[in-house]
Order: C-alpha cells, then sequence, then structure tokens
C-alpha cells in the first residue's frame, strides 16, 4: 500500500472519528431538539449514523463519477489504473475501521454480528485493491451500494424520534428506502455477476492468482447474502407499513426510558 492511501486511511478513520463525537452532535442539537432527549446509547447510535450517512454520500456519488469518467476503469475492469478507485476504497477503508472499533466500544447496545462479517469481507477485498490495484471497476461498482444507507439511516432517526410509522415522511422515507435498496444491491446483481464471469478465463483473470482470485469471489458472494437478508428485511417492513399492518401510533414528544434496552437496527 502506498503512502497516499495510508494516509488517507488513516485520515478518514480520524476524520470520521471527530465527525462522530464533535461535529455530529452540535449539528443534531442545532437540527432537532429530540436529539438532547435521547437516552445515552440512542445518542450514540445517532453520532453513528449521522457519520454512516456522510460516509455513504462522499463514497457513492465519488463511485458514480467514476462509472462515468474514468475510461481506463470502464475499459480494463480487472487491471485498469486504479488511482481514482483506490482513493475512494481508502475512505471508506477509514470508515470501516473506524465502524469496527465503535462496534467493540459498544457491543451491548450497538453489537451486530452480521454487520461485523460485512465489515470484514470488505476490508478484505478492499485489501487487494489498495495493495496490488487489482479489480478497481468492481472494487468500485460494490461501492453504488452505499447510496442507500442514508435512507435507511433516516428510517432509524424517525424511529429514534417516535415518529408513528403512518407518518407521510415516514412512509415516503420507507419506500424509497426499499426501492433504492433494491435498485443498487439487489437489482444489479445480475449485470454485476456477468462482468465477473466474462473475465473467467483471460489472462487478466490468471494474472491476479489464487488469492485474488478467491478473496474476490468469496467476499463478493458473503456480501450479496447479507444484501439479500437485509432486503428481505426491508421488503418485509415496508409491505406492513403500506399495508397498516405495522404501524403503531407513539407521540412525537414521547421521552424514551434511559434505561431501556437499544436494538441494533444497522441491518434492516
Amino acid at each position: 500500500m502506498e503512502t497516499r492511501e495510508l494516509t488517507v486511511v488513516a485520515g478518514s478513520f480520524v476524520g470520521f472519528q471527530l465527525l462522530f463525537s464533535v461535529a455530529s452532535p452540535r449539528l443534531s442539537f442545532a437540527i432537532t431538539p429530540g436529539y438532547g432527549r435521547l437516552p445515552p446509547n440512542k445518542l450514540t447510535e445517532w453520532n453513528s449514523r449521522l457519520v454512516s450517512t456522510v460516509h455513504a454520500l462522499i463514497v457513492g456519488l465519488f463511485c458514480l463519477y467514476i462509472l462515468w469518467f474514468d475510461d481506463a476503469v470502464n475499459a480494463n475492469p480487472v487491471w485498469g489504473d486504479p488511482n481514482l478507485v483506490k482513493l475512494n476504497v481508502a475512505i471508506t477503508c477509514g470508515y470501516l475501521l473506524y465502524d469496527l472499533v465503535l462496534l467493540a466500544c459498544n457491543w451491548s447496545t450497538m453489537g451486530d454480528s452480521f454487520f461485523v462479517c460485512h465489515h470484514l469481507a470488505a476490508l478484505y477485498a478492499y485489501g487487494y485493491v489498495l495493495t496490488r490495484g487489482v479489480l478497481p471497476y468492481f472494487a468500485n461498482f460494490r461501492l453504488i451500494s452505499e447510496l442507500s444507507t442514508p435512507f435507511v439511516n433516516q428510517r432509524w432517526f424517525f424511529e429514534a424520534l417516535k415518529y408513528p410509522r403512518s407518518h407521510r415522511m415516514v412512509v415516503l422515507n420507507g419506500v424509497a428506502m426499499a426501492v433504492v435498496f433494491f435498485v443498487v444491491r439487489i437489482a444489479v446483481m445480475p449485470s454485476y455477476w456477468a462482468s465477473v464471469f466474462a473475465t473467467f478465463g483471460t489472462p487478466e483473470f490468471e494474472r491476479l492468482g489464487s488469492g485474488a482470485q478467491v478473496a474476490w469471489i468469496t467476499s463478493c458472494i458473503a456480501l450479496d447474502i447479507l444484501n439479500t437478508v437485509w432486503m428481505y428485511k426491508i421488503a418485509r417492513g415496508c409491505y406492513k407499513v403500506l399495508t397498516g399492518r405495522g404501524g403503531r401510533k407513539v407521540e412525537a414528544e414521547k421521552p424514551a426510558r434511559a434505561d431501556e434496552k437499544h436494538a441494533n437496527n444497522h441491518t434492516d
């Protein structure tokens, strides 16, 4: 890994930590008074999800730029010029490391084994991109999935503030979340795997070596299984809200009990 990538990984790790501990509390207090009434465990996850949204917007939009305008990567998906992709992947790796530390420090309230598996699988695969510059197109393509994250987080923000699930904004966000999640994580699977299979047997694929080949394929399978599980949960929740089976009437200003056990909602 080059010095530039290491610097970006470390810088993003520190930057996301500062956003979590300094910027998010101040910004959230300014946006909604309900933030100050949350119990400590929900304050932690609120700040975590705000950081998650910022990261998702940065890398998701950067990903689209690369897909649309980086001709070198699109021309050779296995060995194309990886400079911009490595920068985007380094930002993501810094975020994933920050989030793993945060989960470890708050495991009793935020711990989720599926989420840890997701992070480790991504870091395992992205490590090859940063150290060898391989598979830039495929690594960048995977980051499209981040575009669904802001909607997932917004769902949690509404729930934390005790918005009724029948509220118009909650319903609209839920539908948008389901649609975007499906488009960027599920609907793209056939196209992605068609591109993967097209490389099999080519000199570029053989040049990767067995280590990179195994890391690439296994991590993609693991991530797609997790995405399918999460899509099922989201679709089920969206169906309940649209049919009126999952709604609950909760006062928007009702404070949460400080001792209430927090259920991790990262993955649904």
